[in-house]
C-alpha cells in the first residue's frame, strides 16, 4: 500500500527549497530579431531599438540595459526621446503612440509604460486623415507634433496626449502663403518630415513628400517661407547655426537651402546627385556634420546606381576627398551619428557613425584614418554565421583566459581603439563570481567564444576550422580589397554573413577542458578535431586518422555526403586553438556526441552508425563499436538527402501499414488451432494487466520495436573511473548511450605517465545494458560512495574538488527520454527508477547535474538534476533519491528550436536561442543570478535652460 501514499509534507524541506531554487529570466544576449526603427538621445547618451514583435530595448554603457514590450505586439516604427527627459515616444504600425519613462524602483532604473494614444479623426473621415507619418518631440518638452498622410500637423500636449485642435496646421493654412502657381492642394499631401530650428524654436520646417519645404511660425501660426523641390522628398537636415538646411530627394539628390532673414523666395544653393548622372536610388536620409577644419563631413543611406547597385545597402560618408560607400550584408534599418551635444559648441565635430542595419549593429570611428570599425561590447550579432551548437563552460582558470584573450586581442587589431561611444546610464551590478565562456558552433565552421560572466555577451576569441580543409573560397581573399580607380568606393563591413562555403564545416559538438586547455570539436561531416592552445602563429602538419564505424559489415552503403577534403602538407594558423589531430569517422555522417577526457588523452566521439575511441597522445585509434541494427537503413541516408529519407520513411510508413492489415485477415482467416491459442494469449494478457499493481496515475507507454529507425543512433558519452568489473578494483572506462535504449560500457586499460607513449591504451567491453522500453539514453552519471557525481578530469588535480569516494559502492544512473533509472555497480542491478514519461506525459529533451547553493548561507549547497523536457519545462530532481523537487515553465513546446538549443550551466544556470539572433538567459538558483541592475541619472532643467544632471535618488527625494 506504500506505492498509494502520497509521500509527507516535511516544512523543513520546502524552506530549504525556497533558498534553493527560484526561476528567473534574467536577460537578453545577442542581436534584437527583426528589429524596425532606432533612436538616440545625446543628452542621455542612450540607444534604443524596436522590433517587429513590439519590443523596444535601450542600450548604454556596457551593462545597461533596459526592456519594455508593447501589449498589441505591433511593429515599432519610430522611436523619439524627448529632449533633456527620461522619457521616449513610439509610434507602432497600428498608427498608436506609447510614452515610455526610466523611473527609480529599488534603487535601479526601469522602463515602464505610462501612456498609450491613438490619434483620432473627425466621423466619417479616411484613416489617412489621421495616420501618423512623422513625429516631432519639440524642445519645451511639452508637446509633439504630429504629420500625417493628409497633411494636417496636429499638436498633442505631454504626458497626457490630449490633442490642442487649436495649434492643428492645415494644409489649407500652409497653401495661403504659397505664391497661386504653386498653390496646388496635392503638394501638401503626406508630411514627410518635420524639424525645429536649432535656434530658434518657434519655428520648425515642414517638408511634403511631393518635394514642398515650409519655415512655420509656430507663434503667428503662418509660413514664413517655402522652397520648392523639384523631386520627392526623403528627408530633411538642419546646419548647425540655422543658416541652411539639406534635403535629400527620391532621384539620389540632395540640395542645400539658404535660410534668410528677409521674406525673398530662397533659391537653392546647390543640387548634388553624389553618384550620378546615371538614375540613383532614393537618399532616405542625410546628415551634414560641420567641423572645425571647415570641410563638412557628408553622410548619408542610400543614393547608389540603380542599374548596377540597386541590391546594395550602403551608407556613404564624404569629407572633403575622402569618400567610402560602407556595403553591409543587410538592410539598412536606421543610422544615426554621435557629435557635439553642447549647445554652446560652433561645431559639430562628428565623432561617430552608428549603423542599424537587420542583422547586426555597425558603429564607424569617423575620428581615426581609414574610418575603421569600433569592436561592440554587446548586440553581437551571434548568427553571423547560423548557430549549430552551443557549449558551456563554468568558472574558467585565470590563466586560461588571459590566454584566450590575448588570442582574440590578436584577430581584433583592425579595429578602432576608440572607447565605445554609447556610454549613457551607470552599470550598479555586482561583478561576475566568475569567469564563464559560452562556446558556440557555427554552419561555417567557426567556434566563437563569449564572455559569458555577466549581462553583456561579448567575443573573446573566434576559432576557424576551414583552414584544414580544402573548400571552393580562399581564407586568404580579402573581401575588402579594392581597386584605386573602383567606382562608387564602395568598402564592406560588418560581420553578418549568412552564406556558408561548404554545409559539411557546421559544427556539431563542442567540448574545451579547462583545465588543460585542450579543445574538441566535431563536424557535419564525421569530422572529429583535438586542438590545443598555442600563444603564437604555427605551421605544422595536422595528423589524420580514420574510424570504419561500420567495420566492412557487408550490406550497407552510405548514400549521403562524402567527407571533407584535407590540405597536404602543413598548414598555417594563428595563435589560439590548433588542430594536430584530425579524426574522420566514415561514413562521414553527422558527430552526434563527443567527450573528452584530457587527464587521460582520449577522445570519444559517436555517430549514427557507431561509437570510437582515439588516443590523441599517441594519435591511434583504439576502438571502434558498430551500433547499426539491421532495420537502420535511414542512418545510411546522411542528413543532406532528406528527400531520400522522407521518401523511406513514408515507404516504411505504408509497408506497416500494410503489414498490420495482412496479420489481421491471417488472424481472422486462420485455422482454429491458431485462433484458439490467440484467444489463450488475450485472455492470459488481460489477466495479467488486472493482475499488475499499477500506480493510477501512470499511463501506458507502449515499449519501442527494435526495428525503429535510427537505434544505433549514439546520444551519449560518457568517462568515468568506476568499478566496473568487480567491487575491489576500479578502472577508467567509456559509457555510451544509443537511441534504441541501449548502454555500452567498454573497460579501459591506460597506462601510467611514465609508459604513457611506449603501451597501447586497450579497451574492452564489460557490460550491456537494454532498457526495457528502448528510449532513447540521453545522460549518463556515475555516483560515488558519498552519491556524488564523480568530478571533471583534473578538477581533483587543480584542488577544485574532492576526490571521490572509492570505498563505497558506486551507482549508475541511466536517463532515457522516459525514464531516470539508478543501477548498483559493479553487478547493474536495478535499484530505484522514476518514471516521467509515465507520470509526467512528457520526456526529457536535456539533463545535466547542477550545483545549487543555499541564499542564506554557504556551507550549504547540493547536486540535483536540472531536466528540461519536450514541453518546455524544467524540473530539478535530487540525487540520488530522484525526487521531483520543483517544476518550472520556460520554453514554449511549440519552440522546437528552442528546446533543442538550450544549455545548461553547472550552477543551475541556462541559455536557449529564442530567435536566431538572440540567446534568452535563465536561472533557476537564488544564487546565481546574472540581470542587469543599472540607473539612469535624471536631467535637472533651471530657468536660464542649462542643463544639470542630479542622479535619480536625489530627485526622488527632493520631489517628495
Amino acid at each position: 500500500m506504500r506505492r498509494f501514499l502520497r509521500p509527507g509534507h516535511d516544512p523543513v524541506r520546502e524552506r530549504l527549497k525556497r533558498d534553493l531554487f527560484q526561476f528567473n529570466k534574467t536577460v537578453e544576449h545577442g542581436f534584437p530579431h527583426q528589429p524596425s526603427a532606432l533612436g538616440y538621445s545625446p543628452f542621455l547618451r542612450l540607444m534604443a531599438i524596436g522590433t517587429r514583435s513590439g519590443a523596444i530595448k535601450l542600450y548604454g554603457a556596457p551593462g545597461v540595459e533596459f526592456m519594455g514590450l508593447h501589449e498589441e505586439n505591433n511593429t515599432v516604427m519610430q522611436i523619439h526621446f524627448i529632449p533633456d527627459q527620461c522619457q521616449l515616444v513610439t509610434l507602432l504600425d497600428d498608427n498608436s503612440l506609447h510614452l515610455w519613462s526610466l523611473k527609480q524602483h529599488g534603487g535601479a532604473s526601469e522602463l515602464l509604460e505610462e501612456h498609450r494614444f491613438t490619434l483620432k479623426g473627425p466621423p466619417g473621415s479616411p484613416p489617412s486623415a489621421t495616420q501618423v507619418t512623422a513625429v516631432l518631440p519639440h524642445s519645451s518638452r511639452e508637446v509633439l507634433y504630429l504629420g500625417t498622410e493628409s497633411g494636417n500637423i496636429f499638436v498633442v500636449e505631454l504626458p497626457s496626449f490630449r490633442v490642442l485642435e487649436d495649434r492643428t496646421i492645415t494644409p489649407e493654412a500652409v497653401l495661403q502663403r504659397i505664391p497661386e502657381d504653386n498653390c496646388n492642394r496635392r503638394s501638401c499631401e503626406l508630411v514627410e518630415a518635420l524639424r525645429e530650428h536649432p535656434k530658434n524654436p518657434d519655428q520648425i520646417l515642414i517638408g511634403y513628400s511631393r518635394g514642398l519645404i515650409v519655415l512655420w511660425d509656430l507663434q503667428n501660426n503662418k509660413a514664413t517661407h517655402h522652397f520648392l523641390g523639384s523631386q520627392q522628398l526623403e528627408n530633411l537636415y538642419w546646419q548647425r547655426d540655422g543658416s541652411k538646411f539639406i534635403s535629400c530627394h527620391y532621384d539620389g539628390s540632395y540640395t542645400q537651402w539658404p535660410v534668410s532673414s528677409d521674406n525673398r523666395q530662397p533659391e537653392p544653393l546647390e543640387n548634388t546627385v553624389p553618384y550620378g548622372p546615371f538614375p540613383c536610388k532614393a537618399i532616405s536620409k542625410i546628415y551634414w556634420q560641420t567641423t572645425k577644419n571647415g570641410l563638412p563631413y557628408i553622410i548619408f543611406q542610400g543614393g547608389m546606381p540603380r542599374a548596377s547597385y540597386g541590391d546594395r545597402h550602403s551608407i556613404s560618408v564624404i569629407h572633403g576627398s575622402q569618400q567610402t560607400a560602407f556595403d553591409f550584408t543587410s538592410r539598412v534599418i536606421d543610422f544615426f551619428i554621435i557629435f557635439s551635444s553642447d549647445p554652446a559648441a560652433e561645431f559639430d565635430d562628428p565623432s561617430a557613425l552608428v549603423v542599424l542595419a537587420e542583422e547586426e549593429l555597425v558603429v564607424i570611428d569617423l575620428k581615426s584614418a581609414g574610418w575603421p570599425a569600433v569592436h561592440p561590447p554587446y548586440l553581437a550579432s551571434l548568427h553571423c554565421s547560423a548557430i549549430t551548437c552551443s557549449h558551456h563552460v563554468s568558472n574558467i582558470p585565470l590563466k586560461l583566459w588571459e590566454r584566450i584573450i590575448s588570442a582574440g586581442s590578436k584577430q581584433n587589431i583592425h579595429y578602432s581603439s576608440m572607447p565605445w561611444p554609447i556610454d549613457g546610464g551607470t552599470n550598479i551590478a555586482p561583478d561576475p563570481p566568475q569567469r564563464d565562456l559560452l562556446l558556440t558552433g557555427h554552419e561555417d565552421g567557426t567556434v566563437r567564444f563569449w564572455d559569458a560572466s555577466g549581462v553583456c555577451l561579448h567575443l573573446l576569441y573566434k576559432l576557424s576550422t576551414v583552414r584544414v580543409f580544402l573548400t571552393d573560397a580562399d581564407p586568404n581573399d580579402n573581401m575588402n580589397t579594392l581597386g584605386e580607380d573602383e567606382w562608387p568606393p564602395l568598402r564592406k563591413v560588418g560581420t553578418f554573413d549568412p552564406y556558408s562555403d561548404d554545409p559539411r564545416l557546421g559544427i556539431q559538438k563542442i567540448y574545451l577542458c579547462k583545465y588543460s586547455g585542450y579543445l574538441a570539436v566535431a563536424g557535419t561531416a564525421g569530422q572529429v578535431l583535438v586542438m590545443e592552445l598555442n600563444d603564437e602563429d604555427a605551421e605544422h602538419v595536422v595528423d589524420h586518422a580514420e574510424a570504419d564505424l561500420l567495420q566492412d559489415q557487408e550490406g550497407y552503403r552510405w548514400k549521403g555526403h562524402e567527407k571533407l577534403k584535407t590540405r597536404d602538407g602543413p598548414v598555417r594558423f594563428e595563435a589560439g586553438f590548433q588542430p594536430f589531430v584530425l579524426v574522420q569517422c566514415q561514413p562521414p555522417a553527422v558527430v552526434t556526441s563527443l567527450a573528452l577526457h584530457s587527464e587521460w588523452k582520449l577522445v570519444a566521439f559517436g555517430t549514427s552508425h557507431g561509437f570510437g575511441l582515439f588516443d590523441h597522445q599517441q594519435k591511434r585509434l583504439v576502438f571502434v563499436k558498430c551500433t547499426l541494427h539491421p532495420s537502420d537503413q535511414l542512418a545510411l541516408e546522411g542528413p543532406l538527402s532528406r528527400v531520400k529519407s522522407l521518401k523511406k520513411s513514408l515507404r516504411q510508413s505504408f509497408r506497416r501499414i500494410r503489414r498490420s492489415r495482412v496479420s489481421s485477415r491471417k488472424r481472422r482467416g486462420g485455422s482454429g488451432n491458431a485462433s484458439e491459442v490467440q484467444e489463450a494469449n488475450a485472455k492470459f494478457d488481460q489477466d495479467a494487466l488486472q493482475e499488475m499493481e499499477l500506480a493510477p496515475v501512470q499511463r501506458k507507454i507502449e515499449a519501442r520495436s527494435a526495428e525503429d529507425s535510427f537505434t544505433g543512433f549514439v546520444r551519449t558519452l560518457y568517462f568515468a573511473d568506476t568499478f566496473l568489473r568487480d567491487s575491489s578494483r576500479h578502472c577508467p572506462s567509456l559509457w555510451a548511450g544509443t537511441n534504441g535504449g541501449t548502454v555500452y560500457a567498454f573497460c579501459l586499460r591506460v597506462p601510467p605517465a611514465e609508459r604513457r607513449m611506449d603501451e597501447p591504451v586497450r579497451a574492452e567491453q564489460a557490460k550491456e545494458i537494454q532498457l526495457m522500453h528502448r528510449a532513447p539514453v540521453v545522460g549518463i552519471l556515475v555516483l560515488d560512495g558519498r552519491s556524488t557525481p564523480l568530478p571533471e578530469p583534473l578538477e581533483v588535480a587543480h584542488d577544485l574538488s574532492k576526490s571521490p569516494d572509492m570505498q563505497g559502492s558506486h551507482q549508475l544512473l541511466v536517463v532515457s527520454e522516459e525514464q531516470f533509472k539508478v543501477f548498483t555497480l559493479p553487478k547493474v542491478s536495478s535499484k530505484l527508477k522514476l518514471k516521467l514519461t509515465a507520470l509526467e506525459g512528457c520526456r526529457v529533451r536535456k539533463v545535466t547535474v547542477a550545483n545549487f547553493g543555499s541564499c542564506k548561507t554557504d556551507d550549504y549547497s547540493e547536486n540535483d538534476l536540472a531536466v528540461l523536457t519536450n514541453l518546455g519545462d524544467i524540473q530539478i530532481i535530487s540525487l540520488p533519491f530522484l525526487k521531483l523537487q520543483i517544476r518550472y515553465p520556460c520554453i514554449r513546446k511549440e519552440d522546437v528550436s528552442g528546446i533543442a538549443s538550450c544549455v545548461f550551466t553547472k550552477y543551475g544556470q541556462g541559455f536557449y536561442l529564442i530567435s536566431p539572433s538572440e540567446f534568452e538567459r535563465f536561472s533557476l538558483s537564488t544564487k546565481w543570478l546574472v540581470e542587469p541592475r543599472c540607473i539612469v541619472d535624471m536631467p535637472e532643467v533651471t530657468s536660464n535652460n542649462h542643463v544639470h544632471n542630479k542622479s535619480g535618488t536625489e530627485n526622488a527625494a527632493r520631489k517628495s
